[in-house]
């Protein structure tokens, strides 16, 4: 009987699994393929207490009620570089979002998320509720913040509108609007005199307009005394723009030497060929790269000034600065000869003797442009002093850059 009755039990309690099962047969079946519904997503934008993006940190989710800072976050989207985030594929749930950077927790938001549908939940710590949660110390750290942000931000208003009148002048420069940049160099500079590129761009201005003018009045025939003027305020603006840069902390050898250069030009219109190389001289020192170009706008300043005087002086010395640091310039051969020709003598019988390098500038002349435009000049000085043109002349090595 003991044994009769085990296995009448053994076999109720199987029947009663399979009864169990028989019962529940659609709710089994539902568990097993119930559908998730749609997905949900997120997106928003993250600001400090200040208004600034918050570009670095993330955004989180949880649906943690755990006060402790060990919440289990569910998902993590990043902040990108404007301080924006998003997230998609999100379970539907009724989440609190939160703002993490350096793994600490800035800020919190509820964000019930709902199937199908994209939530914009944004976190601006300016908000009033934000900061009646801050400590004295930390408003007070942020009121001095906020005065230094407003001063930085006026300042690079300031920089900015100053940008906008320097690219416009420098245009109307380029256009002959001369008046227009000239105004506006003139309220730049007097709004930041601490700056060189101002001077800069209003001495160029001054420079072109006394130009113009100059140019004007050779074409009548005549003469326009406010040249002058013109080219002694640009030579001014020049002097000035050098002044500012030398006395910054790191003078900048580039505005320095397009300084020089422009204010070289200058004096040589007024006359002042002397103190023009001296100028063409410096924007060599400050920038050795160029040198070839302003040792020869010296010789060519000092040549032009010979067409005046009658004196050479000077010519000849500045194109060979500027063939000793670029002796493939044809052009500078030939203002030296124009530098020494001048100085040729004659014996007692007639014949002409030329001063050192003369002979050789010629030949260099033509080698470096036989069929130049001053190729038959050159070819009539040698003749006439019964030398020959040197066909296989060699050029001096170039000088080597510093």
């Amino acid at each position: 009987m003991k044994i009769l009755g085990i296995r009448i039990a053994g076999v109720l309690a199987v029947c009663l699994l399979g009864l169990v099962w028989m019962m529940q047969p659609t709710r089994l079946m539902a568990q097993a393929v119930e559908p998730a519904g749609p997905a949900a997503s997120i997106h928003g934008h993250v600001n400090d207490p200040l208004g600034v993006t918050i570009a670095n940190g993330e955004v989180r989710l949880t649906t943690d009620k755990n006060t402790t800072v060990n919440k289990k976050y569910e998902y993590t989207f990043p902040l990108d570089a404007s301080g924006n985030y998003k997230g998609s594929d999100v379970k539907p749930g009724n989440y609190v979002a939160a703002v993490f950077q350096n793994n600490q927790p800035l800020d919190y938001m509820p964000a019930p998320l709902t199937a199908g549908t994209d939530k914009a939940i944004d976190f601006d710590m300016s908000r009033k509720d934000y900061i009646d949660k801050m400590s004295p110390a930390e408003r007070d750290q942020m009121e001095q913040l906020k005065k230094q942000n407003a001063d930085i931000m006026a300042k690079n208003a300031k920089i900015e509108n100053l940008n906008a009148l320097l690219k416009q002048a420098r245009a109307d420069t380029l256009a002959g609007n001369y008046q227009a940049a000239i105004k506006a160099m003139t309220d730049a500079t007097a709004a930041k005199a601490d700056e060189p590129y101002l001077w800069e761009a209003l001495g160029d201005a001054q420079y072109g307009e006394a130009v113009a003018a100059d140019n004007a009045a050779k074409a009548t025939k005549s003469v326009d005394p406010a040249v002058k003027d013109k080219l002694a305020a640009a030579v001014t603006s020049y002097q000035k723009a050098l002044a500012v840069n030398a006395a910054a902390a790191k003078p900048n050898p580039d505005t320095a030497s397009v300084a020089d250069n422009q204010m070289g030009a200058a004096l040589g219109r007024m006359g002042k060929s002397q103190e023009a190389a001296a100028a063409y001289d410096a924007a060599a020192t400050a920038d050795p790269k160029g040198a070839a170009k302003y040792y020869f706008n010296e010789a060519v300043t000092l040549y032009n000034a010979s067409l005046t005087t009658g004196k050479v002086d000077g010519v000849a010395e500045a194109a060979d600065k500027a063939i000793t640091a670029d002796p493939t310039k044809s052009e500078a051969y030939y203002i030296k000869t124009q530098g020494l020709a001048p100085l040729i003598t004659t014996t007692a019988d007639g014949k002409f003797i030329a001063p050192p390098g003369l002979v050789d500038a010629c030949n260099a002349y033509l080698k470096l442009a036989p069929a130049g435009v001053h190729a038959a000049d050159m070819k009539g000085l040698l003749a006439g002093l019964n030398e020959q043109v040197q066909t296989n002349y060699k050029a001096p090595t170039p000088a080597k850059k510093k």
